[in-house]
């Protein structure tokens, strides 16, 4: 049976709710193939991708760079590390290591 074209093009990134303790409940959303490629060509050009990485994830609240900035100079490593992982896990990069994850995207190069 031959696959839609159109089914190829819809957003499908699977979304989750992550309870942040003292804080309140967030809803974040796995990262594209092509958000992956982006963010780790800037971080293997050395530059700190997680505002940017989290800014695209986060699906409620919405938050910009800026903010995720602001967000990490108050929240706890644990906090912010219990996000990453459940975006990786999303995402379907889980269990790779963070670093090599992002600099070689799942499946091969990009190409």
């Amino acid at each position: 049976m031959a696959v839609d074209k159109a089914a190829l093009f819809r957003a499908r990134c699977p979304e989750a709710d992550v309870e942040l303790p003292g804080v309140g409940t967030v809803r974040v959303r796995g990262l594209t193939r092509a958000e992956v490629i982006e963010i780790g060509k800037g971080a293997n050009d050395g530059k700190d991708m997680e505002p940017y990485s989290l800014s695209l994830a986060m699906v409620d609240p919405r938050l910009t760079e800026d903010e995720v900035r602001e967000w990490t100079r108050v929240a706890t490593f644990g906090e912010l590390e219990t996000l990453n992982h459940e975006i990786n896990r999303l995402s379907g990069i889980a269990g790779r290591a963070d670093k090599e994850a992002y600099k070689s995207p799942p499946g091969g190069s990009g190409a």
